[in-house]
């Protein structure tokens, strides 16, 4: 037999006696594809998954409302910086025609949260918002911010005076400081709501609940009955009802042309 210095070597599979070498494909990166809608969801809690194109911006106020201070990672918050420029975004956007604003808060920052109740109630658009859970402490004003407003059956609003933790510098200027806030909170839900301010400060101070440091917890139907909300109902209900202020507000934009 000779020897050949160059052998041929046949390619594998084409000899039946040679086992066949299952051939490796290139693996099909799908991580870039992803990447938009996770940043998303990390930094906006928004996704634009589904797609269907809709005249209406969904919202959403969940965790604790984070101000000025960063709070710890293992928070859930509704950062204020992200969502003051989404406002003006909807504002400045012509097909966009109504916010829908899903509340599920601890509440938290009083004056970022007061920000961005303002920020709604003076958007020229509809909005509706719902009560998801709770709403509670600053999740109030902003629940009622909305033109027209929602919550679920068993959704609960926690109502409590201001108050601090941490250092506190003790001198009147603070209490009168703290004083002027309450203010500021308790004529931004009697403006834009049903209740009476006598009813409305009846709740903040009511003691016997606040003795356990929880404030008046209000159910559902109470918060109706209380005139802070104006309606029990769900996605549905809300979804309609925006549409039909949008419908509203398109006809009498056509009657004033």
């Amino acid at each position: 037999m000779l020897e050949n210095d160059n052998p041929v070597i046949e390619p594998p599979g084409t000899n039946p006696e040679q086992p066949r070498i299952p051939q490796e494909y290139p693996k099909k990166n799908i991580t870039a594809r992803k990447v938009d809608t996770v940043d998303n969801i990390q930094e906006l809690g928004a996704t634009t998954i589904p797609t269907a194109k809709t005249n209406i911006h969904v919202m959403t106020i969940i965790g604790q409302v984070e101000g000025h201070m960063i709070l710890p990672p293992q928070n859930k918050t509704t950062k204020y910086e992200h969502i003051m420029p989404q406002l003006v975004a909807i504002e400045q956007n012509p097909e966009i025609e109504g916010l829908l604003l899903l509340l599920n808060t601890v509440g938290g920052d009083v004056e970022a949260g007061l920000a961005i109740a303002e920020m709604i109630s003076s958007m020229s658009k509809p909005s509706v918002s719902i009560v998801l859970g709770g709403g509670h402490s600053i999740g109030v004003p902003i629940a009622v911010s909305a033109t027209y407003s929602f919550i679920v059956e068993s959704a609960t609003m926690t109502i409590h005076p201001i108050r601090l933790t941490g250092l506190v510098i003790g001198a009147p200027s603070s209490f009168d400081y703290l004083e002027k806030m309450q203010d500021r909170v308790n004529k931004f839900v009697v403006d834009h709501s049903s209740i009476s301010e006598r009813k409305w400060k009846d709740l903040l101070f009511r003691t016997g609940e606040l003795s356990r440091d929880i404030g008046t917890s209000v159910i559902g139907k109470d918060a109706i009955s209380y005139g802070i909300i104006n309606e029990i109902g769900g996605l549905s209900q809300a979804q309609a009802k925006l549409n039909e202020l949008i419908r509203i507000q398109k006809e009498s934009k056509g009657l004033k042309q």
